[in-house]
């Protein structure tokens, strides 16, 4: 160090740092809470704040900040004075949170640490975001200590922003226990490659987290449009059926397909046969399907439920009413907590005809779950069509209390507002 710094004694340092202890505190408080309504994020992170400890901010005071120190009788700020880590479940999470912050808080500066140009090191990984501190959360109005009312805030103060993975935050609390808080580290080379190895395998765990996420994340997207698209094909079938109902459908919105990838496994088979299926090559689905149901590891009473079901939708696509009512029936039997299944099978005896026995599926599935809204409207739509009509009322006030606001949810409450004013 300089002969010409002198830099304030220990004790007059902490004595200044102890008196913003407390102002940090509530300002990070506000910080969090803040940022934790700001982010949205499925799974919903984890957040850990610290103010810096006063023997780490007088060490990194001295090797950084000594000359300042030396000339300033008030406190000297340090970048990671006081700082939120936000835990995530996935890789990609952290992009997302990074975006997020740009978005809403005003940035100074954003670090990757982290070896991400060089696969042969592996070592502490983490995104670091300064952000400045927001005036709202400079707010000390609910501070009933006029000591921390009196301190002025430094301009420089920024909070730093931690993001990580749940595995990356794991590694870097084990590395800092093992290396930074002790006097001797491994220096030998069998030590540091079981250390690197352990940190390679939770950077491979990480991986294949997001991988299996993706995965899952293209495959609710295949079936989330494939039930859409048995929806429009019912609700096509039912506006012929009632036609004074009048229904108007909406414009079809078509998504990014995905394509399977590495085939042999089951998951992969019930993803090709899921994007056949929404590609439009139907007997290719059934195929694939019928494929699955016969093979010899497809054991699982869920996974059979599943593919029943969609095998049975793909009947449905082929107007083969007999064979999808079967499917469906036989994907109740493996799951007969399936209220999907059961709500399907309901909609195949309207499209037949037999009211009664939809009705039956109807309340069958609205008993294992009452709260879906398309199939109280069904439910309604088949009252309707036996003249029940203060029922089918009762039905689409509770449909449309879930969120359900069709065109064919106002034709329907149109024809029977009509059937009320005439007397029934």
């Amino acid at each position: 160090m300089n002969a010409t710094i002198r830099v304030p004694g220990k004790q007059t340092i902490r004595e200044n740092y102890e008196k913003y202890r407390k102002l940090f505190s509530v300002i990070l408080d506000n910080i969090q809470e803040k940022i934790s309504a700001d982010i949205s994020l499925n799974p919903k992170p984890v957040y850990k704040s610290r103010i810096k400890s006063f023997d780490s901010y007088y060490s990194k005071l001295l090797r950084l900040k000594p000359r300042e120190a030396s000339e300033s009788d008030g406190l000297v700020c340090l970048t990671d004075m006081i700082g939120i880590r936000i835990v995530c479940a996935f890789l990609e999470d952290i992009s997302t949170v990074e975006n997020q912050i740009k978005k809403k808080y005003s940035v100074k500066e954003v670090e990757h640490k982290g070896n991400v140009q060089n696969v042969k090191e592996f070592g502490y990984e983490s995104t670091h975001i300064l952000i400045e501190i927001p005036e709202e959360c400079k707010d000390l109005s609910s501070v009933e200590d006029d000591e921390i009312k009196k301190l002025e805030l430094p301009e420089n103060l920024v909070c730093e922003i931690q993001v990580r993975t749940i595995l990356q935050d794991a590694w870097a609390e084990v590395e800092h226990e093992l290396i930074y808080k002790t006097e001797f580290t491994p220096f030998d080379a069998p030590l540091r490659r079981k250390m690197a190895s352990v940190n390679a395998s939770l950077n491979l765990a990480d991986i294949i987290f997001q991988e299996i996420r993706d995965y899952q994340t293209k495959l609710q997207r295949e079936v989330e449009e494939r039930r859409m698209t048995f929806y429009e094909q019912a609700d096509n079938i039912t506006d012929s059926q009632n036609k004074d109902l009048n229904f108007k459908k909406e414009e079809h919105k078509d998504i990014n397909r995905v394509s399977p990838f590495v085939h042999g496994t089951i998951d992969d088979m019930i993803l090709a046969a899921i994007h056949a299926h929404n590609s439009g090559d139907i007997p290719e689905a059934i195929r694939i399907y019928t494929e699955i149901l016969e093979n010899e590891n497809a054991n699982d009473s869920t996974v059979l439920s599943v593919i029943y079901k969609h095998r049975g939708m793909a009947y449905f696509a082929q107007n083969d009413y007999e064979k999808a009512l079967s499917d469906f029936k036989k994907s109740s039997e493996y799951d007969p907590k399936s209220f999907r299944s059961i709500y399907y099978e309901g909609i195949i005896y309207s499209v037949m005809g037999n009211t009664d026995k939809a009705l039956e599926c109807f309340n069958r599935s609205l008993e294992i779950n009452e709260f879906q809204s398309h199939a109280l409207f069904r439910r309604a739509l088949a009252y309707y069509n036996k003249n029940e009509y203060q029922k089918a009322l009762n039905d689409l006030n509770a449909a449309e209390s879930l969120g359900l606001n069709s065109d064919e949810c106002k034709s329907l409450h149109k024809k029977l507002v009509e059937k009320f004013d005439m007397g029934l």
